[in-house]
């Protein structure tokens, strides 16, 4: 649904150089911390900033010229905006109501409901998580194919986080052609969420992998100087320095366990990943 062939954009300080690719039916994750390029690339693909270079496709067409048709078959959040703050729910389901055909206003309500989301309260006098909840239920009730959003769980509490991802989790379920990219730097919450990752940093894809073989296959190793100077290095993807020696980054952990059994080994996770790509040589 969505490629990226070698997309630049340059700012002053600022120059992102990304490839990626995802499929119908997928569920992706571009992950990062703050500043690493991850809205820029969500605003290029929406066609809401001018590139430097490289090419974007989403339903095989460049985003300035999708039509009307095909931009309802897209929906889309942004962190950085949103309805004025005079509104309230039931006044976002009129402006839906008008712009989506396809607009399901009767599961709207039904979902405001489910999640405790006031429907005539202004959202000035919404919480953030209320707030945050009804972004995504605006984006997810016209039955879009494509579905893009950018930090929707940010700054929110555990509960407000699980609830936002409940509602995607079932929006996908709903039809298995759907394909959702999300940004965040909250990586736990996605682990259970994507089918494959896409770690940025200065604009740069560093890691692509997909969510099983990351979390069966990767491991962190962990050990003094001489302990990882040691090993064989052909699996050593990234190190990162410790007080007791180094953390490495490796795919091909069952080689480590079978090799070095007197080595500590655990499991790979996202975030630790993310820890020693970011922060690591």
């Amino acid at each position: 649904m969505i490629k990226l062939n070698k997309l630049q954009k340059n700012y002053k300080d600022f120059s992102l150089d990304v490839t990626m690719e995802i499929p119908a039916g997928t569920v992706t994750g571009l992950v990062g911390r703050n500043g690493a390029g991850k809205t820029t690339v969500i605003k290029a693909i929406l066609g809401l900033i001018r590139t430097d270079g490289g090419e974007i496709t989403v339903f095989g067409k460049n985003p300035r010229e999708l039509t009307a048709h095909d931009k309802e078959a897209l929906s889309a959040v942004l962190y950085d905006s949103w309805f004025p703050l005079t509104f309230r729910a039931k006044d976002i389901a009129c402006v839906l109501r008008k712009m989506y055909p396809s607009f399901d206003e009767t599961r709207f309500f039904d979902l405001c409901k489910r999640f405790e989301v006031p429907v005539d309260k202004r959202l000035e006098k919404l919480s953030s998580g209320m707030r945050a909840k009804l972004h995504v239920l605006s984006a997810i009730c016209h039955n879009a194919k494509l579905l893009v959003l950018d930090e929707p769980t940010v700054g929110l509490d555990v509960v407000a986080r699980n609830d936002i991802l409940d509602m995607l989790r079932e929006y996908l379920a709903q039809d298995s052609e759907r394909s959702l990219l999300i940004t965040s730097h909250i990586s736990t919450d996605l682990e259970s969420l994507c089918d494959n990752f896409y770690v940025i940093d200065h604009g740069t894809v560093l890691l692509h992998e997909d969510t099983d073989t990351l979390l069966g296959q990767y491991g962190i190793i962990k050990g003094s100087v001489a302990d990882i100077d040691a090993l064989d290095q052909s699996f050593i993807m990234a190190k990162q320095a410790r007080p007791y020696g180094y953390d490495c980054l490796t795919n091909e952990k069952q080689y480590y366990l079978d090799n070095y059994p007197n080595l500590i080994v655990e499991p790979g996770t996202l975030d630790g990943a993310m820890m020693i790509l970011l922060g690591g040589q």
